[in-house]
């Protein structure tokens, strides 16, 4: 019974932001219950590097390059994806930036207009590409990355805690008007995990040493923490499962 709760052979699976982290450890961990796994994010180097890695364990899994912050780029992969593939079973929503670290009133406009366009503009079209492919075939699931800044904006992470925010309510959005296609839509919103993403963060004493007290389990989570919450939203486990956001972050906002 559990093997076919979290069985996803024969299922196509999109994971961007896949080269490495939380989107990396998602990728392999998908591929390991069955999935063919597009593993995209900018360089078609960390792409194949990803992709490789997860052949070579017995996997299936194809490297395709997309800009998620590139409308053009977007419509493109996806339009790849259905013509390759003929379908996409599941969506990970993952990549994602954060150029400024400092004070709100120190917003850079560059700095807002690039978190804007990749994890906000980025996340939407890819819900609306391939919800709309799933819309077509009868189904699927899309799993958006949030972060629990989201939820509690994280200090010096103004713009970042705002875009995360707009990802939670896009996710109800989209969970709300997709359903009666059989499309479920849900979030994850990690703490803070232990990757290049967040190095600013996790490998500066000084920032460290201030929020490591706020975690009752008294450290960071490692990225393969947050991929099995991803695995159960993207599996018939949670077939019942849709507009929620898991909050993966060792009690810190408890």
């Amino acid at each position: 019974m559990t093997d076919k709760l979290f069985d996803l052979s024969g299922k196509i699976a999109i994971v961007t932001g896949a080269s490495r982290g939380i989107g990396e450890a998602t990728a392999k961990m998908l591929a390991e219950r069955g999935a063919h796994v597009i593993v995209s994010s900018r360089k078609i180097e960390g792409c194949e590097a990803v992709a490789e890695a997860i052949r070579a364990d017995g996997g299936e899994a194809t490297a395709l390059p997309c800009h998620i912050g590139e409308p053009d780029q977007m419509q493109e992969f996806f339009e790849t994806v259905k013509r390759d593939f003929g379908r996409i079973d599941i969506l990970v929503n993952n990549a994602a930036t954060n150029p400024s670290f400092g004070h709100i009133l120190d917003t850079d406009v560059t700095a807002f207009q690039k978190t804007v366009d990749v994890n906000v503009r980025g996340y939407f079209y890819a819900c609306l590409y391939a919800g709309r492919i799933m819309k077509e075939q009868g189904g699927g699931v899309i799993v958006n990355n949030a972060s629990i800044a989201g939820i509690t904006p994280g200090p010096m992470m103004g713009i970042y805690s705002v875009t995360k925010a707009a990802v939670i309510n896009m996710t109800k959005a989209f969970a709300k008007e997709c359903g009666q296609f059989g499309i479920r839509v849900n979030a994850v919103a990690p703490g803070v995990t232990d990757t290049k993403f967040a190095s600013a963060l996790v490998h500066n004493e000084q920032v460290l040493n201030q929020f490591l007290p706020t975690i009752p389990l008294g450290r960071v989570a490692e990225p393969d923490e947050i991929s099995p919450v991803i695995l159960f939203l993207a599996s018939p486990a949670a077939s019942y499962v849709s507009g929620a956001t898991y909050v993966v972050d060792g009690g810190s906002i408890a």
